[in-house]
């Protein structure tokens, strides 16, 4: 799964969930991201060779927490 925008670390991805902004996320394959529960990221987005994974709580379609 990605994040709709091209988060460079998980660091940017923390601040912006911080921050209150809304991330949504999105699966660009197979397979439908969870609305609501737990999933796992990774950025940023291909072709560039993934540098982070981060494990993320969500509610109503937003990343609300960053876990791991």
């Amino acid at each position: 799964m990605y994040t709709r925008q091209n988060f460079p670390t998980k660091a940017a991805l923390k601040r912006a969930v911080a921050a209150g902004n809304h991330v949504e996320i999105f699966a660009p394959g197979l397979g439908v991201p969870a609305t609501d529960g737990e999933e796992t990221l990774e950025g940023p987005h291909a072709p560039a060779p993934h540098t982070w994974w981060a494990r993320v709580i969500m509610k109503d379609g937003s990343v609300v927490k960053v876990i791991s």
